[in-house]
């Protein structure tokens, strides 16, 4: 039997498809075991469709928890007692949101996880951080949005954290710029969501002809494109643009939901959205949810091995995507790598980005 401490000790992309596979079903396996004795609402659904976990040979083979349950379901395996940090889903103005229940030992894990994979990415050493959005919305720090929660997550991963917009979303140029004048010459790594920092950051800076010069930066983000779509802005686009305005060349979206924090898929230096050891993605056929084969699109099931307070464990999304390669990436990473196609049709809109109101 494999441990999730075990993980915590190898390379964050080391492990090929088989040796993952067998680590992946020994923990997820048993974490529908502890969710079944502990949740009695997932125990009613694996009752529903008789499905026994003990008794599957691989974790493809569990049962999926619709996204959209969350919002419907308090869905805990945990005494409310251990309960210390309680996470919402992003979501537009009268949409339901999904409530997320953490103990000290999930959150814990997460944090782990999280930094153990974009160490893969900056480095062991922490850097000086900027965020490219407003520090009001973190003020609750127990109850608190996907958005909240992805600020301060990443805010772990770096020092002298600096927020470039104000309380009014307005984009601080003089702080901003002290910040860079502060630590000129060093190694900068910055954070916020793709259309917040569309909006406040980049457009900002190009309508009032200004520039800056974070050259030596790494910008990472995340949230969705559906709003940049009306103005022709796609990932190769958004890239470019911000590298005009600010000489950023090291930029990676990355994909990940409350549902699953920590489980983050990154952006590799080819392009490609990668599978961590922590996690794995699946595409299902919308048909019969059988698993589609290597580069046709369908469903993104999402599995991770983090979620030990609530059945987050294996849920299906509302995204469409396709699976362009396992363990070959020119990257060098292994496990598999994908490429998000959008939403399902009629879906909620729930990115960070897509469906931010002010804080």
């Amino acid at each position: 039997m494999y441990t999730l401490d075990e993980l915590f000790e190898i390379s964050p992309y080391a492990l090929e498809r088989e040796q993952k596979h067998r680590i992946l079903t020994d923990i997820v396996k048993n974490l529908s075991l502890v969710h079944r004795a502990n949740c009695m609402e997932y125990r009613r659904l694996l009752g529903t469709f008789h499905m026994d976990p003990a008794t599957v040979d691989s974790y493809e083979q569990l049962m999926m928890i619709p996204v959209r349950l969350f919002k419907e379901y308090e869905l805990c395996s945990v005494d409310r007692k251990e309960i210390f940090k309680t996470m919402t889903s992003s979501g537009t103005s009268g949409q339901r949101v999904s409530k997320i229940f953490l103990d000290r030992k999930t959150s814990a894990n997460q944090t782990k996880a999280l930094v153990k994979t974009m160490e893969d990415f900056l480095g062991k050493k922490r850097r000086p951080m900027l965020i490219l959005d407003t520090k009001a919305v973190i003020k609750n720090r127990s109850l608190f949005s996907a958005r909240g929660a992805g600020i301060l997550g990443f805010s772990m991963l770096g020092y002298d954290t600096t927020y470039a917009l104000n309380e009014n979303m307005q984009l601080d140029y003089s702080v901003v710029k002290a910040f860079l004048e502060k630590h000129q010459g060093e190694d900068l790594f910055l954070f916020g969501f793709t259309y917040i920092i569309w909006k406040h950051f980049y457009k900002e800076l190009l309508n009032d002809g200004k520039t800056l010069n974070i050259s030596n930066g790494i910008l990472l983000h995340g949230g969705g494109f559906k709003k940049l779509l009306s103005e022709a802005v796609d990932n190769d686009a958004y890239k470019r643009c911000l590298e005009e305005v600010c000489g950023l060349q090291h930029i990676y979206n990355y994909y990940g939901m409350v549902e699953q924090t920590g489980s983050i898929y990154i952006e590799c230096e080819c392009g490609h959205l990668h599978a961590s050891n922590f996690s794995d993605v699946i595409i299902r056929n919308p048909k019969d949810f059988s698993i589609c084969p290597m580069g046709e699109k369908g469903m993104i099931e999402l599995v991770s091995v983090l979620p030990t307070s609530y059945p987050g464990h294996v849920i299906l999304t509302e995204d469409e995507g396709v699976i362009l390669g396992e363990d070959d990436c020119p990257c060098g990473r292994k496990g598999k790598y994908f490429k998000i196609l959008g939403r399902i049709r009629n879906a909620e809109i729930r990115g960070c980005s897509d469906t931010y109101e002010r804080p």
